[in-house]
C-alpha cells in the first residue's frame, strides 16, 4: 500500500491511498463468503455459492462495493500509523478508483483534523510560583471552629435574624397571581446562597412570626427562570451554639486527651493540606505557562462537532450567546489536550493497567457508582482509549514538574515528590491520579464542617 499526505493547513491533512489487487483481495474474499451465506440461489446451500455464481446473480460491483466498506476503515488506520499522523475528528473519505472485473488497485483519498505540531518549550527553564505554605495560628483557630461547628447546636433566639443565623421559615411562590409551589419548615441559614437569589436580604431583620414579600426568578421545576413573587414567613430564628474549645471538647471529638494535643494535630493537617493544594496548583499554573507562551492552532471542525453536540444535549441550539461561551471553553479545552498529548509523547509518558484502575475507580466515585459497573459501562461505550489518555495527560504534568522550579511566594523551593514522585526514585509509579487526590483533599475535609448537629 502506498499512501501520501498533503498538508492542507495546520490542522488538517488530505491523505492520498492506494491499495494493490493483493492488498484487497482478502476482503474481496470475505466479501464472497459473507454474501454467499446471505443469499438463497437455486441449486447451492447457503454458504456454498461459488464466486462465478455472486458475480452472475448480485454482480461484481456488488461484490466490489462490500470489499471497500469493509477494507476501507483498516487501510486508512493503516495509513495514518504509517504517516505518524494523530486524526483529532472523523475522516473525509473519497474513493477515487475501484478495481476492473479482474484486477486493478484502490484508490481514495481522506481529509482529516489532526493534532497540530507544537514545540514545547525547555521543561528545566521554567519556574512556577505557587502560594507559601506556611501554617499560622490563625489556620489552626478556623480548622478548630470548624470542628466545633460540627458538635455544636442550634438554639433559638428572640432577636431579628442575622448574616449567619439559622431562619426556619415557610415558603409560598406565585406567578401572576397562582400559587405554583409551597414550603413550610424549612431550615436555611442567612448567607449560604443556596435557595433563591434575594431571600438573604429578604430574612435579615426578620424576627420569629414575622412575614416579607419579594420578587424573585425561580431556581427549578416547569417555571424555572420566571419572576415570582415570593412571601416567606420566619418560624424561628437560631443560632449555632458551639462547645467549648477545652480538653473535655478534645476528648469528645479526637482520639486526644488535651486541646494542645488537638492542636498540634490540626495543624498538622492544615500543613498536609496546603502542600498538596500547592501540587494543584503548580500543575495548573505549569499548564497555564506553556501554552500560554505557544501558538496552539485548534482544528475548527472538530470545534464545530463538540459545540453542536454540548448545545443540542442543552437544548440551546439557538442560543448565540451561550454558544459563544461554549466554543471559547471548547476551543481552550482542546488547546490544552494537544499541549498535554504533545507532553506525553516528548516525556514518553506510559500508562500502566494499576494507574488506569486507580484512576477509573476514583471516576465511579464521583459518578456514585458502583466500580465494576462503572467500568463495564466506560468499556461498552469504547471509552477506554479516551480514560487512557485523561490519565496520560495527568501523568504528563507530574513527570513535567519534576523537571520545573517550584518556588513559593517567598522564594523558598517546594518539595512535591510526595504527589509528582522522583526521577531518582519512582519515575514510573507516580500516582496517575496524585492530583485528583490532591484537589479532592481540602474539600473532603472542609465538607465535614458543613454537617450540623442540631
Amino acid at each position: 500500500m502506498k499512501s501520501a499526505v498533503e498538508n492542507l493547513d495546520p490542522t488538517k491533512v488530505k491523505l492520498t491511498v492506494e491499495v494493490t489487487a493483493d492488498e484487497l483481495k482478502p476482503s474481496i474474499d470475505h466479501a464472497y463468503k459473507h454474501i454467499a451465506e446471505q443469499v438463497n440461489i437455486p441449486g447451492f446451500r447457503k454458504g456454498k455459492v461459488p464466486p462465478r455464481i455472486i458475480d452472475q446473480r448480485v454482480g461484481r460491483s456488488a461484490v466490489l462495493e462490500h470489499a471497500i466498506n469493509e477494507g476501507l476503515g483498516g487501510f486508512y488506520s493503516d495509513a495514518v500509523r504509517e504517516n505518524e499522523l494523530r486524526p483529532l475528528g472523523q475522516p473525509e473519505v473519497e474513493v477515487t478508483q475501484v478495481p476492473g472485473d479482474d484486477e486493478g488497485e484502490l484508490h481514495f483519498t481522506a481529509e482529516v483534523e489532526v493534532r497540530p505540531e507544537v514545540e514545547l518549550p525547555a521543561l528545566d527553564a521554567l519556574t512556577v510560583t505557587v502560594d507559601a505554605s506556611e501554617v499560622t495560628d490563625e489556620d489552626v483557630t478556623e480548622r478548630l471552629d470548624a470542628l466545633r461547628e460540627r458538635f455544636g447546636t442550634l438554639v433559638g433566639v428572640d432577636r431579628p435574624a442575622e448574616d449567619g443565623d439559622f431562619v426556619v421559615i415557610d415558603l409560598k411562590a406565585e406567578v401572576d397571581g397562582d400559587e405554583i409551589d409551597a414550603v413550610s419548615g424549612v431550615s436555611y441559614q442567612i448567607g449560604s446562597g443556596n435557595m433563591l437569589e434575594g431571600i438573604d436580604e429578604a430574612l435579615t431583620g426578620l424576627s420569629a412570626g414575622e412575614t416579607t414579600t419579594f420578587r424573585a426568578p425561580l431556581a427549578g421545576g416547569d417555571h424555572e427562570g420566571k419572576q415570582s413573587d415570593i412571601t416567606v414567613t420566619a418560624q424561628q430564628v437560631k443560632v449555632r451554639e458551639l462547645p467549648a474549645a477545652d480538653d473535655d471538647f478534645a476528648q469528645l471529638a479526637s482520639e486526644f486527651d488535651t486541646l494542645d494535643e488537638l492542636k498540634d494535630d490540626l495543624r498538622e493537617q492544615v500543613a498536609g493540606i496546603k502542600t498538596q493544594n500547592q501540587a494543584v496548583q503548580a500543575r495548573d499554573l505549569l499548564l497555564e505557562q506553556i501554552v500560554g507562551s505557544l501558538e496552539v492552532p485548534v482544528p475548527s471542525g472538530v470545534v464545530e462537532a463538540e459545540v453542536h453536540r454540548h448545545l443540542e444535549s442543552e437544548g440551546r441550539l439557538e442560543d448565540d450567546e451561550h454558544r459563544t461561551e461554549v466554543t471559547e471553553e471548547t476551543q481552550k479545552a482542546l488547546r490544552n489536550q494537544i499541549v498535554l498529548d504533545t507532553l506525553a509523547e516528548k516525556l514518553e509518558v506510559q500508562v500502566a493497567q494499576n494507574e488506569l484502575l486507580e484512576y477509573l475507580v476514583a471516576q465511579s466515585r464521583q459518578y456514585g457508582m458502583d466500580p465494576n459497573q462503572f467500568v463495564q459501562a466506560i468499556d461498552q461505550n469504547g471509552q477506554i482509549p479516551a480514560m487512557v489518555g485523561e490519565v496520560a495527560r495527568s501523568k504528563a504534568l507530574a513527570v513535567a514538574l519534576r523537571q520545573v522550579a517550584v518556588k513559593d511566594s517567598e522564594g523558598a523551593d517546594v518539595d512535591l515528590s510526595a504527589f509528582i514522585g522522583s526521577d531518582e526514585g519512582d519515575a514510573e509509579e507516580a500516582s496517575a491520579d496524585a492530583f485528583a487526590d490532591a484537589a479532592a483533599a481540602s474539600a473532603v475535609a472542609d465538607s465535614a464542617s458543613a454537617t450540623d448537629k442540631d
